[in-house]
Formats: structure tokens, C-alpha cells, sequence
């Protein structure tokens, strides 16, 4: 009798959590919409300043509506766009009747200006953070970070991207105008439920909810026309939990030139790039006149059992977006074969190794403490940080205001999709990850910076640490109310 019944709720289990494929059932009716460009404007004292406003909204998916939240709109954000060395201002009003954030997600920049659960925006309040932009042109993103509703704020639409420039770490001859051969593409999965957007996480998911239907840019279903020879999709996987293996239909190879931090050394030709949630792909695909051809993903090439890469999403496919060539294509220059140089980190100059274990929802067996400093690094120090996932479930590591390097995955290099700047990596079970990482620039013994799985549930439910970084001979002191977050 029992064995019935423990095979009666495996086979449930089995049936019940994913939607296993929507290949072939896609129509594709909606041309692909591009988040604006956000306008912004010079002061006085030649700041780029922003102005985002978080509201609720609803929002047409495309056959599908439902109530959301979004920056400056229904659903999703502008894409915030700034160029090294400039001097940036992004006033954040909250429009909602709840307290929220905005981080920015891959971003070097001060911790009071992080938007991390130590920056709350009051409802009715502005926060106005301001920093340099100092980093390598890349596709960074934007999104909310309160503690314990930053999955749902993320789901229910409050994210954009914000795309770096740099002539010194850019490539001239790779596709850049925006919106045409140069386009962003934000891939979440929904679940729709009677005019809402649905909240059932299931018997069995941990991570969060898993939906049936999948949105690119806030659309069911889009094409993207495509009039240049070569288009750049600036691929983002904005979904709380869920993996993709992005690929296309017909098998074709593209060339992989940019992962979360910015360009790699060289373009990596393959057939398919799998994203856990956070990170950013930049890829070139090549198209022919007249051709059609489906964006797709097929299960998640990740490490994990039968079991959790069910739960998790991982063995689904989708049909993403079709790309929808002209008759006529505007040449595209070839991809070159060196892109940028990326400095090398040197593990024989770390001044600390660090482990962290993740397991179920906390890190080295503590779950997320307001109140305590998980480690305190010292300013312009290298450190080589030690990553292992030991439960079985899909977990990823996420790292604030640094942008890091992968040394090792279970004890070999690196794939060539992780080898250039990275700041979320997926976490496969009992297989050390092993990154190296400069902590340059900005100290602050008061504030800290988080790190956390970003599997968005885990982290609202305790899988998050956080570190100061200080200047040498310093003690970290957290501030008061930065105590208070748990």
C-alpha cells in the first residue's frame, strides 16, 4: 500500500511540474516590441541623470492580460544606456504601495548605491543613487532587491536592462545599432490565472513558480524582423528559476561573443548556450534572405538528477522567437576572430581563499542575517572564492559590484562559455566552482554588498550572505538599520 502510494505521488510529481514543450505550437503573431532607450538629460554638474518609476500596470502579453508591475510602463523597464566614465543619476520613485529597490545587477559601483536590501524605497519615496560608470562595455540588468519579495517583484515585471559602452572593450565590427541588428531579448516564463499572472509554485517547487508559457520582451509568441546579414541578440534570462538552452531550430551554429561582464577573448561557435537565471549571453547569428528561423530552447545541458532538473524546468523545450529575414539583407561585417583582451587574475596573489557551501536555503548552514558580516575583504585585494552546491537543486551564485573569473569546474578549466568576466554561475551538484575576483575601488566598513543563489526564491528565503569591503586596518560596523532585513 505505501509503495503505491509513494509511486502514485512520483508519478504525479513526473506529470504535474513542467510543460514539457510548446516546439511547433507557437505562432508567432506579435512583432518582437524593444524596450525604448530611456531618455535622459545632463546637469549641471554633467551627471547622466535617469528617471524610473515603478508602478502597477496591466498588461497584454498577447492573448494573455493580466496585472503587473513595471519602470515607467505596464511591464518591464526602458534600457538604461551610459558610457564609461560617465557620471550617472538614476532617480528611482516608487510608485507602488510597497517598499522596493533597484539593483543593478553586474554593476562596479559603491555599496550605498547597490539598490541590495540596505537601499529600501519607502512607497511615495525617490532614491537617487550616483556613481561613475567604470567597467567594460557589457549587458547588465536592473531589477528589485527588497529582502523576501525580490522574487515576486521580478516576476510580476520590475526589471530593464542596462547596457555599458566602451570603445577600449567594444568591437566596431560587431552589430550595434540598437533595436535593429543590435536587440535585446528578455526571456521569463509565465503562468496565467484568470487575469493574473499565477502564483502556484507546486507540491515540489522549491525554487518558485514555473510557468507553462514563455514571454520575450513582455510578448507571447514575437517575430523579430531582421534586415542586416549578422543580428546580435543580447540574450537575458530574467526568470526567477528556470533554465534555458537557447539554440535554433535548425541546428545552425552562432557565434557566442559576450557573457555577463562583457566580450570574450575570442568568439565561441556552438550550436546552443545554456543561461541559468541572471545571466546575460551576447550571441551573432548569421541569416540568409527570405529564410525563417526559430529561436529555441531544449533541455538545459545542467548537472543535476532526474528529479530536480524536472522541478527545476530544465528537461522542457520551448519555442522562444522566430527570426524573419528580408528579402533583401543590408551586409553585415564578418565576426572577428580576437575580440578583447580580458586580463588574467593570478590565484598566487589572493589574499584570502573563501568556501561557501549551499544547501537548501542558507550558505554554510546560516541563512541571511542583516546583521552579520559573512566576510570582510579588503580593499584592492584579489580573493579566490570556493562555490559547491550539496542538496541536489538547481542553485546559481550571484556576486555584487564585482565581476569575476572562472578557475575551475570540478577541478578542470573552464568551457568557453565561462571564461570571460562573469557575475552569476550555475552551481552543479558536489562540482566545486572555483572563481578568482578583485575587489577594487570602493570601501565601506557600514555597508555591505550581498551574494546569494540567484534562484530568486532561495534567496528571499534565506540562501544570501553578504560582505564588506574595507580599507586595511579597518573593522567592519554595520550600520543600525541594516539589521533589520531578515
Amino acid at each position: 500500500m505505501l509503495c503505491t502510494g509513494v509511486g502514485g505521488l512520483l508519478a504525479w510529481a513526473w506529470t504535474s511540474t513542467s510543460a514539457d514543450s510548446t516546439v511547433g505550437e507557437v505562432a508567432f503573431e506579435r512583432r518582437l516590441p524593444v524596450p525604448p532607450l530611456a531618455p535622459s538629460t545632463v546637469d549641471g554638474d554633467g551627471r547622466r541623470v535617469f528617471d524610473l518609476r515603478a508602478s502597477k500596470g496591466r498588461h497584454d502579453f498577447g492573448g494573455q492580460t493580466a496585472e503587473t508591475l513595471g519602470w515607467n510602463g505596464d511591464y518591464l523597464g526602458p534600457t538604461l544606456r551610459a558610457t564609461r566614465g560617465e557620471r550617472v543619476v538614476v532617480n528611482v520613485h516608487n510608485g507602488l504601495d510597497e517598499v522596493t529597490s533597484a539593483h543593478w545587477h553586474g554593476m562596479h559601483l559603491p555599496p550605498t548605491m547597490d539598490g541590495g536590501p540596505h537601499q529600501p524605497v519607502e512607497p511615495g519615496a525617490t532614491w537617487s543613487p550616483t556613481w561613475t560608470v567604470d567597467q567594460p562595455a557589457a549587458t547588465l540588468w536592473y531589477h528589485p532587491h527588497p529582502h523576501g519579495e525580490t522574487a515576486d517583484h521580478v516576476y510580476r515585471g520590475l526589471a530593464g536592462m542596462f547596457i555599458v559602452d566602451d570603445p577600449g572593450t567594444d568591437v566596431a565590427a560587431l552589430p550595434h545599432e540598437y533595436g535593429v541588428d543590435d536587440v535585446p531579448v528578455i526571456v521569463q516564463d509565465k503562468a496565467f490565472d484568470d487575469g493574473k499572472l499565477g502564483s502556484d509554485t507546486g507540491m515540489f517547487g522549491s525554487g518558485g513558480v514555473l510557468g507553462d508559457k514563455v514571454v520575450v520582451n513582455g510578448a507571447l509568441g514575437p517575430y523579430l524582423d531582421v534586415t542586416t546579414e549578422r543580428v546580435r541578440l543580447r540574450l537575458l534570462n530574467a526568470s526567477n528559476v528556470r533554465p534555458y538552452r537557447f539554440g535554433f531550430s535548425d541546428g545552425r551554429t552562432f557565434a557566442l561573443v559576450g557573457t555577463d561582464g562583457g566580450l570574450l577573448d575570442a568568439p565561441y561557435e556552438t550550436t546552443g548556450v545554456t543561461m541559468v537565471g541572471g545571466e546575460r549571453a551576447e550571441i551573432v547569428v548569421t541569416m540568409r534572405p527570405g529564410e525563417r528561423v526559430v529561436l529555441r530552447s531544449t533541455p538545459a545541458s545542467l548537472d543535476l538528477d532526474w528529479f530536480h532538473k524536472r522541478i527545476s524546468g530544465a528537461n522542457d523545450s520551448f519555442d522562444i522567437m522566430e527570426l524573419r529575414a528580408a528579402a533583401s539583407l543590408r551586409p553585415s561585417p564578418a565576426v572577428p576572430t580576437r575580440l578583447v583582451d580580458t586580463p588574467r587574475l593570478d590565484p598566487a596573489q589572493a589574499k584570502h581563499t573563501r568556501e561557501w557551501s549551499f544547501s537548501g536555503t542558507s550558505i554554510n548552514g546560516k541563512k541571511m542575517d542583516g546583521s552579520r558580516v559573512d566576510a570582510a575583504v579588503t580593499k584592492d585585494s584579489v580573493e579566490v572564492w570556493k562555490l559547491t552546491a550539496r542538496d541536489g537543486e538547481l542553485h546559481s551564485f550571484h556576486v555584487h559590484d564585482v565581476q569575476f573569473q572562472v578557475l575551475t569546474v570540478d577541478g578542470k578549466a573552464p568551457p568557453p562559455h565561462l571564461r570571460g568576466w562573469k557575475d552569476t554561475v550555475f552551481l552543479a551538484q558536489n562540482k566545486q566552482v572555483v572563481i578568482i575576483a578583485r575587489f577594487a575601488d570602493h570601501a565601506d566598513p557600514t555597508t555591505p554588498y550581498m551574494f546569494h543563489c540567484h534562484v530568486l526564491r532561495h534567496e528571499d528565503q534565506g540562501m544570501m550572505g553578504q560582505f564588506v569591503v574595507i580599507e586595511p586596518g579597518q573593522v567592519p560596523k554595520l550600520a543600525p538599520e541594516h539589521a533589520d532585513h531578515d
